[in-house]
């Protein structure tokens, strides 16, 4: 065993349905795990701080700012990122539709992680006023301030009459 060996730490975590390993050093982020070695780009790093929120991912069933997580801290654990959304064929989720409908996007630098707050928003309150929504949506931040139609694209979506799983 190499002095490397002995510093990384085997991780297997479900990611998108697909069970991967990876062999890590203690101190890298969930986030450069899944970027950089697992290739899932969507999530994105904005400011490493957790401040903006564009690293949103699910992790057993709640939305976590990946750069606050260490990636031995998600070994055993089920994720889901922005890439694990959409189903096959290249339909769109239900709330990727609406922000494509309702122009809630400029850039894109903020939307997976929007979306995948936006996903646990509604999975706890399928029917958010607007000001649960811009209360929930406080830790993501959208630099080309495009707040309005997000709000007006996850209004679209309150009701019971959509999945957002």
């Amino acid at each position: 065993m190499t002095d490397a060996d002995e510093k990384n730490h085997a991780v297997a975590i479900n990611v998108n349905g697909v069970r991967r390993t990876a062999s890590v050093e203690a101190r890298k982020l969930l986030v450069h795990l899944l970027r950089d070695d697992f290739g899932l780009t969507g999530t994105h790093v904005g400011c490493d701080t957790s401040q903006c929120g564009a690293c949103t991912i699910d992790i057993d069933g709640k939305a976590i700012k990946s750069c606050t997580i260490l990636a031995v801290m998600a070994d055993g654990s089920s994720v889901t990122t922005i890439e694990g959304l959409a189903p096959g064929g290249g339909a769109l989720h239900p709330i990727q539709a609406a922000f494509h409908e309702h122009h809630a996007l400029q850039c894109g630098f903020c939307t997976a992680g929007m979306i995948m707050s936006v996903r646990q928003l509604l999975k706890q309150n399928p029917n958010p006023t607007e000001r649960e929504i811009r209360h929930n949506l406080a830790g993501n931040i959208c630099r080309c301030t495009g707040y309005h139609n997000i709000v007006r694209a996850v209004e679209s979506l309150a009701s019971g009459a959509h999945r957002h799983d």
